[in-house]
């Protein structure tokens, strides 16, 4: 990394970059180790893996340039982190439970970050959107703003989406039905929270169904010496509900 970034023989792209203009590339990498995960891909999860540390590498190596740290230095920050945070493996610390530890966790954290002004700080505007949803309801979560269980949360999609379909009804209402579907959104991620489920993978998993059955659909129609987008909608739901069931017949054959 050193010799990339270096003055007079490096490579010219490299040597342009700065801490800002690498991010995009840090969260494609990190898409794409949970794609290699995903996928169950091991090999591949091994070189996007090395992806990822690259970019770990490129940041401490502008940091390093500048004087205020380097590689060495962000090792040994999450090691002490990580000793400092695991009394109970570091240390002499015993917990009763799993549910003990992770309130101590959250203890120590809190502890780390007094100088916080509000529960919800620290977490990044950079992440997913559904991700950050989550991460915002556990912090107001542990300041004591949460439902005890899930039905009031249920309630709440069915108001927020009352309450889109209110502003669908408007006839120039496009920033209200923005903020209406947005709401809606951040309730069915605090359902996700309170399921004990991450909204991002279940997501995922939802695209990769439709993707599955969507060129299951097209196949089928080219078996028949069809074009799937000349069928009519009634045609295409046919042939929708053809792959529901044939998938659904695989899935009780397993």
């Amino acid at each position: 990394m050193r010799k990339l970034r270096e003055p007079e023989t490096g490579c010219p792209w490299d040597r342009a970059q700065s801490y800002a203009s690498i991010v995009p590339y840090t969260i494609e990498e990190a898409y794409e180790v949970a794609d290699a995960i995903e996928r169950e891909d091991l090999a591949d999860l091994k070189d996007e893996l090395g992806d990822l540390l690259f970019q770990v590498v490129f940041y401490a190596q502008i940091a390093r340039e500048q004087g205020i740290f380097d590689f060495g230095d962000v090792v040994q920050a999450i090691c002490a982190k990580m000793i400092r945070r695991h009394p109970h493996v570091f240390a002499d610390q015993v917990y009763a439970d799993e549910e003990q530890q992770h309130q101590a966790w959250e203890q120590i954290k809190a502890a780390e970050r007094q100088a916080a002004e509000s529960a919800l700080d620290h977490v990044a505007l950079a992440l997913p959107a559904l991700t950050r949803a989550i991460k915002l309801q556990k912090k107001a979560a542990r300041a004591g703003f949460d439902w005890t269980e899930p039905e009031p949360v249920i309630a709440k999609i069915q108001e927020e989406l009352a309450e889109l379909q209110e502003a669908m009804e408007l006839v120039d209402g496009k920033e209200e039905i923005q903020e209406e579907y947005g709401d809606l959104l951040f309730a069915c991620a605090n359902l996700a929270r309170f399921l004990k489920l991450d909204p991002e993978t279940a997501l995922r998993a939802a695209n990769a169904k439709f993707e599955r059955r969507f060129r299951a659909m097209e196949k089928l129609a080219a078996q028949a010496g069809q074009m799937f987008n000349n069928l009519t909608l009634t045609e295409q739901e046919s042939l929708w509900e053809s792959v529901k069931t044939t998938e659904a017949g695989r899935q009780r054959k397993v």
